[in-house]
């Protein structure tokens, strides 16, 4: 299991691992939860850090029940792999 931690001051998820850090931003935009940005150094990938800052930040969504827009191109493949997401989406928003 990757450690994750949700850093407010940043608005972003993240994880280090060998030196390195990897992380999920997020803003609070009408309402909603904004998935921004995903990254993940060169070295760090294929090992599944991307997909633990996804699942983080839709359990932190789902615990302040706000829905979620993505902007974010990693977790727009994310939710079509992990459909079970998609009822967090934001109605509102098409991507």
């Amino acid at each position: 299991m990757i450690p994750v931690t949700n850093n407010t001051a940043e608005q972003q998820f993240e994880t280090e691992l060998d030196g390195l850090k990897s992380y999920l931003t997020y803003r609070f935009y009408k309402g909603s939860i904004a998935l921004m940005h995903t990254r993940v150094p060169e070295p760090l990938k294929g090992k599944g850090i991307a997909s633990a800052l996804a699942t983080e930040a839709f359990a932190y969504a789902r615990e302040l029940k706000k829905p979620v827009m993505v902007y974010c191109p990693f977790v727009s493949g994310f939710i079509k792999k992990h459909p079970e997401y998609k009822k967090q989406l934001d109605p509102k928003y098409h991507h």
